[in-house]
């Protein structure tokens, strides 16, 4: 079952595209954002998009997270190709899928976005349509005062 607003996000840590270890820290507003694989046109349009907003983002204090049961390798040959400054979390094992209740019986995980501040989930958004969620998950931000609305 995926976590709806008012859960608690479950700790996570897995390797970005760089075999970094990440564990991130959701005290803050944190958008995590879960998705089928890397370099499928849709998914790829949505990664460009965060990449495009990612100063906005950064500048409020927000990381983005891309999650997928891609690997590393398979994360750093997406994040060069399309120059992304935001960490892509591999999951191939599918725990963090587990986790936020996103997997799904192929071994991928389920279009779903996630905004989570002070430990909670605060905004969800399943099945999404990757061309302009990164524009509408600022937007939410904004109405819920994590960002300015004039960025």
């Amino acid at each position: 079952m995926v976590l709806d607003t008012g859960s608690d996000a479950p700790a996570i840590s897995a390797r970005n595209q760089w075999g970094e270890r990440v564990e991130p820290d959701f005290g803050g507003a944190t958008v995590l954002y879960c998705y089928p694989r890397d370099d499928a046109a849709g998914w790829t349009t949505q990664a460009r998009q965060f990449d495009d907003h990612y100063d906005t983002y950064r500048d409020a204090g927000i990381p983005v997270y891309g999650v997928s049961t891609d690997d590393v390798d398979g994360h750093r040959a997406f994040a060069e190709d399309h120059d992304l400054a935001f960490d892509l979390l591999a999951d191939p094992d599918g725990e963090i899928a587990d986790a936020f209740g996103v997997a799904l019986d192929d071994g991928r995980v389920a279009r779903t976005t996630f905004v989570i501040a002070a430990g909670r989930v605060v905004g969800l958004y399943e099945g999404v349509r990757p061309d302009g969620h990164a524009l509408d998950v600022l937007r939410d931000l904004a109405e819920l005062g994590l960002v300015d609305p004039a960025e």
